[in-house]
C-alpha cells in the first residue's frame, strides 16, 4: 500500500510540474544574442580549424604567407580561450570572459617560455546585444593606455556552426583593417598547446 502511495504521489507531482509555467524570463534567455553567440562557440570546443586573412589593411606579408590556425581550445564557466596560431608561432590567444554587461574580449600574448608578453590583455567589452552570429569588442580604457593607437579599435568575433569563424579588427577613423576566416565545416587535427599554457590551465 505504502509503495502503491508513494508511486501515485511521484505522479501527482510528474503532472503538476508538466502544468507548472517556466520562470520568468526564460524565453527571453533563449532569444538572448549573447547567449546564443556563446553557445555556437561551445558547440564546437575542442576542434582546430585552419583559416586565410581576407582584408589586411595594411598589408602584413608576414600573415599573408603562414598558415593560419584557431583552435576552440578550452570552455569553463564564463570563459572560452582560442589560440590563434601563425605558422609555428604559439605566442596568441583570444580570451572571451562573461561579465554583468555582455562579453569581454582579451589578447593573451605570450613569449616561448610562457612569460607574457609586454603587449598583452589588451580588448576591449561588447557594448549591445549583438546578434546570435556576431558580437563587437570596443577597446576599454586599459588598452588606450596600453596601445594609444588602438583605443579606437573594434573587434569582432563572428560564429556560424557549420559555417565560418571569423575573428576582424577596424580601427574608427583610420583605413586600418584586419580579418582571418576559418572553414568550420574542416576540422583539422588539434595543434600543439599554445605558449604559456601550463599558466593558465
Amino acid at each position: 500500500m505504502k509503495k502503491t502511495l508513494l508511486a501515485a504521489l511521484a505522479v501527482v507531482a510528474f503532472v503538476a510540474c508538466a502544468d507548472a509555467p517556466e520562470p520568468e524570463g526564460a524565453d527571453a534567455a533563449a532569444d538572448d544574442p549573447q547567449l546564443m553567440f556563446w553557445a555556437s562557440l561551445e558547440s564546437i570546443c575542442g576542434q582546430a580549424f585552419e583559416g586565410q586573412v581576407v582584408e589586411s589593411v595594411p598589408a602584413d606579408e608576414t600573415m599573408d604567407s603562414e598558415r593560419m590556425v584557431m583552435h576552440v581550445r578550452s570552455c569553463g564557466p564564463g570563459e572560452i580561450r582560442i589560440p590563434f596560431y601563425v605558422g609555428e608561432d604559439r605566442s596568441r590567444t583570444w580570451v572571451l570572459t562573461t561579465t554583468r554587461a555582455g562579453i569581454r574580449l582579451k589578447h593573451d600574448h605570450r613569449h616561448e617560455d610562457g612569460s607574457e608578453d609586454e603587449v598583452t590583455q589588451y580588448g576591449g567589452d561588447t557594448n549591445g546585444i549583438g546578434s546570435a552570429t556576431s558580437q563587437d569588442f570596443h577597446a576599454d580604457a586599459f588598452t588606450a593606455e596600453l596601445v594609444s593607437t588602438a583605443a579606437n579599435n573594434i573587434w569582432t568575433v563572428e560564429v556560424e556552426a557549420g559555417g565560418t569563424f571569423a575573428y576582424a579588427l577596424r580601427r574608427t577613423g583610420s583605413d586600418r583593417a584586419f580579418r582571418v576566416e576559418f572553414d568550420l565545416t574542416k576540422p583539422i587535427e588539434t595543434p600543439l598547446a599554445p605558449w604559456g599554457a601550463e599558466a593558465k590551465n
